[in-house]
């Protein structure tokens, strides 16, 4: 089957997943030659998810999304719900944070697969944690580019007719597992959900972090304010010039602590053709 454009299109509030799927899309286009088109599709920011958005047959979409808390992130449900594959042919990704990515790749392909794109390849790539500095840090790095690459060649080769097409085995569970919650000292679940990230007098109020909040809630007249929801994204306090940005709840920075010790040790990204 002929591919005229490679979409690559991901929801990226602190760059990690843009940069896998970006970088994925580009080698595709290389190794499949010819005039394949490279193009990129960003709804990272509210305004980009009131856009329809349907592709064709001849299309291939490299589709990224971060893992929270070992799935999609449910923020992004009824956007996705509004997409329309039509035939076109999908490589889902998902970015986690070197804990774990649970059953995000497996629910990914298979919303995508329910609103009409065929999955060709799957895969599951680590980017520094959106709650850390220092878990998964300088993710994506070198070492993972190269993966990459090997990644677009494999598809590629799937796509040329020169290896036998077949369904992807995806690694995950179905029934989709629980989210997963951090816990107290004592074992019990707490919930975060509502913790939202404080302001020190260190900020100029540039408004950067206004402008990446991905949920638009951070308000432009007070940046100390959060008017609507927040996912913990990491995008305001990571894109803070003066790092005025934080957070000081105590189940939020215990649940950050254990994960930085517990899943230190490096993990590697696994993909699937």
């Amino acid at each position: 089957m002929t591919t005229s454009t490679i979409q690559a299109m991901y929801f990226s509030p602190t760059g990690t997943t843009r940069h896998v799927v970006c970088g994925l899309a580009t080698a595709l286009a290389d190794k499949m030659g010819g005039s394949t088109e490279v193009g990129q599709m960003d709804f990272t920011l509210p305004v980009a998810r009131k856009e329809a958005v349907s592709f064709g047959s001849q299309d291939l979409v490299v589709f990224g999304v971060p893992v929270y808390a070992g799935r999609v992130p449910n923020v992004l449900l009824t956007y996705l719900d509004t997409i329309k594959g039509r035939g076109a042919r999908a490589v889902p990704v998902v970015l986690f944070g070197n804990r774990d990515y649970d059953d995000a790749l497996v629910e990914l392909a298979d919303i995508l697969e329910s609103k009409g794109f065929y999955i060709v390849a799957g895969g599951a790539f680590v980017g520094e944690h959106s709650f850390s500095k220092t878990l998964g840090k300088g993710r994506p790095d070198g070492k993972d580019n190269d993966l990459v690459a090997d990644f677009a060649d494999k598809i590629a080769t799937k796509l040329s007719g020169t290896a036998p097409a077949s369904s992807v085995p995806l690694k995950g569970h179905r029934p989709y597992r629980p989210y997963y919650k951090p816990r107290s000292p004592d074992g019990v679940p707490v919930d975060i959900r509502k913790v939202v990230p404080k302001t020190s007098a260190d900020c100029t109020d540039c408004k950067l972090c206004v402008t990446v909040c991905p949920m638009g809630s951070i308000d432009t007249e007070d940046v100390s304010k959060v008017n609507g929801i927040c996912i913990k994204c990491g995008a305001c306090v990571k894109a803070c010039p003066v790092q005025a940005k934080y957070y000081d709840d105590e189940n939020y920075l215990r649940h950050k602590h254990e994960l930085e010790v517990g899943f230190a040790d490096r993990k590697e990204p696994e993909f699937f053709v």
